[in-house]
């Protein structure tokens, strides 16, 4: 007998081994052990084609899902039909169905089409409730904020987005510039908290030339509180009409710039408490003292 063929024996014979005691409720680690086998993927080999026993299958939040898909689809029904009953997606369902038989088509391709788009819109809903659940749950996380947490917040939230002091050009002046209105509130909040009187405020709007100026500096006195008259000369971005813009409809409102009047001293107090929050970040934590 040759070398070969005596490893093929060999094989074959570790393979039977292998294969009764999977059939037996062994699992792979088991069988590596009980055999002294010491390559995965020799022992993958080995038992190639018989299925996992039962208890060594995990749990997962889908086996109900899985189980009515098949159940469902032993009933005949398409994988657009499976989709709009349990507002999974198509792939999921392959998987889970693709060792049973296909259906016989009873349905044109028009009436397929119009299934899939329902049970398409199904899926969407429900992202769409999975996304405002978790946003919902994060929003209810933050609870109240003291003094100092908005503090801190302001001052990040200026160093992002704010006009900032380089060597090469001075500007010791506070500058803030934002399309959210949710940012914009946050600022003006800010402000009130360092004390900074409403009269030194000062607004303008920058938006594209194609859309309403005015409604968009109505949006923004009214998210400030300002009176509208107090606005500056809006500033009107010239419209390229090889470019295809996506920021357009009434939602849109441009973006709101605040500018404080004899800002210096300000700026440099928010330039000094983000080097502190950098400098606090970088230090490393204090080990509790007991």
């Amino acid at each position: 007998m040759t070398s070969a063929t005596s490893k093929y024996a060999d094989f074959e014979i570790l393979r039977e081994q292998a294969i009764a005691l999977r059939r037996e409720g062994l699992s792979l680690r088991q069988i590596r052990d009980r055999l002294k086998i010491g390559n995965n993927d020799i022992l993958h080999r080995l038992v190639k084609g018989e299925p996992p026993p039962e208890w060594t299958k995990r749990p997962n939040a889908k086996d109900d899902l899985r189980d009515r898909a098949r159940e469902l689809r032993r009933e005949g029904r398409t994988y657009d039909q499976i989709q709009l009953e349990l507002g999974c997606s198509k792939s999921s369902i392959s998987l889970w169905v693709r060792d049973l038989p296909k259906p016989e088509r009873k349905r044109t391709r028009e009436e397929a089409s119009a299934i899939a788009r329902r049970g398409w819109e199904v899926t969407l809903q429900r992202r769409e409730e999975e996304r405002r659940r978790a946003k919902q749950a994060a929003a209810s996380e933050v609870g109240a904020m003291s003094e100092r947490e908005l503090f801190l917040l302001g001052v990040a939230l200026y160093w992002a987005e704010g006009t900032k002091d380089k060597p090469h050009a001075r500007r010791e002046r506070v500058a803030f510039v934002n399309s959210d209105p949710g940012m914009i509130q946050i600022f003006v909040a800010w402000l009130d908290l360092l004390g900074v009187e409403r009269a030194r405020h000062t607004y303008h709007v920058m938006i594209h030339e194609s859309a309403d100026a005015a409604a968009a500096e109505r949006h923004w006195a009214e998210i400030v509180g300002a009176d509208i008259e107090s606005f500056g000369k809006t500033t009107l971005k010239r419209h390229n009409p090889k470019t295809v813009r996506k920021n357009v409809g009434d939602e849109y409102h441009g973006c709101l710039v605040i500018h404080i009047r004899q800002s210096a001293d300000l700026y440099r107090r928010i330039e000094g408490a983000w080097y502190g929050i950098v400098g606090a970040a970088s230090a490393p934590v204090p080990k509790n003292r007991t």
